[in-house]
This record gives structure tokens, sequence and C-alpha cells, in this order.
């Protein structure tokens, strides 16, 4: 009897240790899972540049804002600097940890650049923390001062006021015609406006902006002039402004979508002199 309740004891602390292994593994999964609850905003977003060093930037005469944005999906930074735009990594550690590898830019000169890039460049590669509060993104460095502010930029306002010239339709690359009068754009007012040209003609109606970058546009009409000279079919553009739902935007890029399908046309930004 004795060596069986030996037994039944031995057994009994073995299942113990076992589920005491499996506890601390299922409390300790879960941190790990977690560590970087919360980082989605900055990954999510676009930062415009407010302060440097401590001292405020004015960019509302500016066309093109200082900004960067980070791409979740492949852990890269870019953006512009106010002159170059610039690429590198990234990498996020719990604890608001940040860091930034393998910077580089264009090498653009533009003796009247708001802010002395390098400068810029160098407090990105000092950065080792951050804080977001009230849609201010703060880059540090321990023991220091912030070395840079950021404002949260909503997409809406990336896509508004702006010059949009078409690249690609339908899959498409698409070019000028020697003849063509201007290339072919599209602007949305803040008044909820669209006007463009679409080839031959010029563009205007209403548009619409949800959350979820969500976009209609409505009563989209053309001027009737004929140009049997330009290879454009007009008809194809208005059928992309009647069908598309939402639309994607990175940097300078902004794609008209239906839908989870391909784009079907793709803008960039272009900022006059």
């Amino acid at each position: 009897m004795d060596k069986m309740r030996k037994q039944i004891m031995t057994l009994t602390i073995i299942a113990l240790a076992m589920v005491g292994c499996n506890s601390a593994k299922n409390t300790t999964s879960p941190t790990n899972e977690n560590n970087l609850e919360g980082t989605s905003e900055i990954t999510q977003s676009t930062w415009e540049l407010i302060t440097l060093q401590g001292q405020p930037i004015d960019q509302n005469s500016t066309d093109k804002k200082i900004n960067f944005q980070l791409n979740e999906i492949d852990k890269a930074i870019t953006g512009f600097s106010g002159c170059n735009t610039f690429r590198g990594n990234y990498s996020l550690e719990s604890g608001n940890r940040i860091s930034f590898t393998q910077l580089a830019s264009t090498r653009m000169a533009c003796p009247d650049a708001l802010i002395n890039e390098s400068e810029f460049m160098n407090a990105l590669g000092k950065a080792d923390n951050y804080s977001i509060e009230d849609g201010f993104l703060s880059l540090n460095k321990t023991g220091e001062a912030p070395l840079t502010v950021f404002k949260k930029v909503t997409s809406e306002n990336l896509i508004k006021e702006k010059y949009w010239k078409l690249k690609t339709l339908e899959g498409k690359s698409v070019a000028m015609a020697d003849n063509q009068e201007r290339e072919i754009f599209f602007t949305l007012k803040n008044d909820n406006r669209v006007n463009g040209f679409a080839g031959c003609n010029n563009i205007s109606g209403e548009y619409t902006i949800e959350k979820g970058n969500r976009i209609r546009f409505k009563n989209m009409a053309t001027t009737l002039r004929a140009c049997p000279d330009v290879d454009v079919n007009e008809s194809e553009l208005l059928n992309v402004f009647n069908t598309a739902d939402n639309y994607t935007i990175n940097g300078d890029v902004l794609n008209l979508n239906v839908g989870r399908r391909a784009p079907l046309a793709v803008f960039e930004a272009v900022y006059m002199q």
C-alpha cells in the first residue's frame, strides 16, 4: 500500500509540474504577441513636421510638406525632407522604442529649402524612442528634449487641393499625345467640387469622402468639344470616377479603386512652382 501511495504522489507531482509549465507558456506567449500593441497609430499615419530641435517649422505656405510614413509591411520609412525624398528601414520594440537605419535620400540641391535637411536626417538617425499624444508624435533621444515633433495628417487632407496627374488607366500607362492641350488631371476642392481635364474636354462634378478612405463621385460631366486628332478615350476616365468607391494614397501616389480589385487608375501629385 505504501508503495502504491508513493507512486500516486510521484505521478501527481509530475502532473502538477506539467500544468505549471503549460501555464507559464500560456502567460508568456500573449505578452510576446502583444508587446507592440498600440503601434498601429504610428505605422498607419502620415506625420507632418512642426518642430525640429525645438524650433517651430511653419509649412503653411508650402504645397509639399515635410513628412514621413512608416510602411508596416516592409518595415520601411519613406518621406520628404523639404527638397529631397528619403527612404530607410525602421524597427519598433516594446516600451515605445524605435530606431531608423540605412537612411538615404535623393541629392537635389534646393538653396531655398525650408530646413537644413542634414539636421532633419540626423535627428531621425538619433531617435531611440517616441511618444504620441493628441495627434502629435515626438521622436526623442533618451535624456534629451524631443528631437522632432510631428502632427498627424488625415488621408482626407492628403488628397484634397492637389493636382493629380493621370499615370495609368486600367493598368495601362498613359502618355500625353503630341497635340494634346495639357496632361490629364483632376483636383478635389475643399468645397467638395471636382475639376480637371480629360484629354480633350474639361471635367467637373462633386465628391464625398467618408471614413475608411471611402470616396464617391457624382454629377460628373464634361464640356462637349470634339478633338478628332487626340487619341484619348475620355469615357474610360469618366467611368473610373463613376465606379470608384475607395482610394489609397502613399506619398505622392493616389489610387482610385473599386472594392479590393487592382486600381482603376493611378495618379501622381504634381507641385507647381
